[in-house]
């Protein structure tokens, strides 16, 4: 697997944020203005084929950055590309020289973050119907 980071929103990495959470999760406002500041990272198969995306920024704090639109094509769920792609965001983070992560997880995959590390770190809240809960981590 290749990880190539963007710091524009690729066409592959739209895509693959179309699939999952638009297609497959039925979320409407998937792309936002965040998105023209975000670094953008995309995992790519042995094919050259986007498989995974995620998106880094910057928070307001200086050295503190914010994870999101973590996505996995389904075909590709089950074989820790997601774990490995927290790992390449924390990478850049330090590379960067940032300090923490945070992120606004659905709740229903908040174990997957906590098997990272991620602990909550704020009250339960709604996103387009899907409860998501923010989880941040110490890098």
């Amino acid at each position: 697997m290749k990880v190539v980071v963007f710091d524009y929103l690729s066409d592959d990495a739209k895509m693959i944020r179309k699939k999952v959470f638009m297609d497959e999760q039925g979320f409407e406002n998937e792309f936002d203005d965040i998105d023209k500041v975000a670094s953008h990272i995309v995992m790519y198969n042995e094919k050259e084929e986007p498989v995974a995306t995620c998106r880094l920024f910057e928070s307001s704090e200086k050295n503190k950055y914010i994870f999101g639109r973590l996505a996995v094509i389904l075909s590709y769920r089950g074989m820790n590309i997601g774990t490995k792609m927290i790992k390449e965001a924390e990478k850049l983070v330090l590379k960067k020289g940032g300090i923490s992560m945070s992120l606004h997880a659905q709740c229903r995959v908040k174990s997957f973050y906590e098997k990272s590390g991620y602990t909550e770190s704020g009250e339960i809240d709604d996103d387009e119907g899907c409860p998501h809960i923010w989880m941040s981590k110490q890098i």
